[in-house]
């Protein structure tokens, strides 16, 4: 969550999560009501998956509410990954919403081919119409607060939401049909709904998993810092640049040379200068750590980000060989010494 005003961003939370909860409330009475009038149990169903809207609401609110606290002796690094966990939770509801849709597809369509239905009346149609638009008017009500926060729990409620619309979508499709005759329609939308929540509850997943794995910052966003850095007259190469996304935020560490004949002082002055650049310029930054190396060139090292992070993985890929070296000769060593003891105690 981005939001330096950690209060400002509790309030804005909190208003998502009154206003979601009231409409839902709401709405969930008045498709519930239009379901038993209109002799629609597709409506019913639709009304009750409305009225779940709100506990997936509270799993949003708990978790963001935690995510903005600030460190405290049991988490120095923040509490930002709770909202992952309030995301993956949302996911979760997402797929079983798909999969409870899906079966009720199949249902529908095996219950159309043997004629079973009961016609439903107009007014189940207007509340499936109106349950559209509100649905999809609180998705983008939700995504544009999600977006201002950077908040991937907000982001998983904004379509949990559109899933209500698409529903909704289904019921209209299924009632529509059953007033004119044409009992399948209603199964084959909701199936193919279902196939469509399913792949949005992956997409979420597959950026939380990313944000909890401390997946580096993508390359367009490093090659903006990297150039940063590397503007600064005292800089004279970028020696180490590495990122990680956790949560919602990104931690950078970097190693830059300075001249060599500076004294410490000067030294830290420029690394400083540069931390309190980057956390300026990158709101998403959380934090930088830098290590300031010697440098011994007689000039700076004119180089691009995309030479430079092919010399850092070169470099990488050297020390990781050096390293499985190292351990082999360790291994061998180990089970040298452990054959020489067993000689001995024999």
């Amino acid at each position: 969550m981005l939001v330096n005003d950690k209060t400002n961003a509790v309030k804005i939370i909190n208003k998502v999560a009154i206003v979601t909860i009231v409409v839902n409330l709401v709405l969930s009475i008045g498709k519930f009501a239009a379901g038993i009038v209109g002799n629609s149990t597709a409506m019913v169903s639709d009304a009750v998956h409305s009225a779940s809207d709100v506990l997936s609401t509270f799993i949003v609110l708990i978790g963001a509410r935690i995510a903005v606290k600030s460190e405290d002796r049991d988490h120095n690094y923040g509490h930002d990954k709770f909202e992952n966990i309030a995301s993956i939770i949302l996911a979760m509801m997402l797929f079983a919403t798909a999969l409870a849709l899906g079966y009720a597809g199949i249902q529908s369509i095996i219950s159309a081919t043997k004629g079973e239905f009961v016609k439903p009346s107009y007014i189940a149609l207007v509340a499936a119409i109106v349950s559209i638009v509100v649905k999809e008017g609180m998705y983008w009500y939700t995504i544009y607060y999600a977006k201002k926060l950077d908040s991937q729990a907000l982001k998983a409620d904004a379509w949990h939401h559109r899933s209500d619309a698409f529903s909704s979508v289904a019921s209209f499709i299924g009632i529509l049909g059953a007033i004119l005759g044409v009992l399948v329609l209603e199964g084959i939308a909701t199936l193919f709904i279902a196939v469509l929540i399913i792949k949005v509850s992956y997409d979420i997943v597959k950026v939380v998993i990313k944000q909890l794995t401390d997946h580096a910052a993508p390359e367009e966003l490093v090659g903006r810092i990297y150039k940063t850095i590397d503007e600064d007259k005292d800089v004279m190469n970028i020696d180490v640049l590495k990122t990680r996304i956790s949560g919602s935020i990104i931690y950078v560490d970097a190693e830059i040379a300075v001249d060599s004949s500076l004294n410490i002082v000067d030294a830290h002055a420029i690394a400083e200068r540069v931390h309190d650049k980057i956390e300026q310029d990158f709101k998403e930054v959380r934090h930088i750590a830098i290590h300031v190396n010697p440098y011994f060139g007689e000039q700076k090292k004119e180089e691009s980000f995309e030479e430079k992070e092919k010399e850092l993985w070169e470099q990488d890929k050297k020390s990781e060989k050096t390293s499985d070296e190292e351990n082999k000769t360790v291994l061998e060593e180990e089970k040298k010494d452990k054959s020489f003891s067993d000689k001995s105690y024999k």
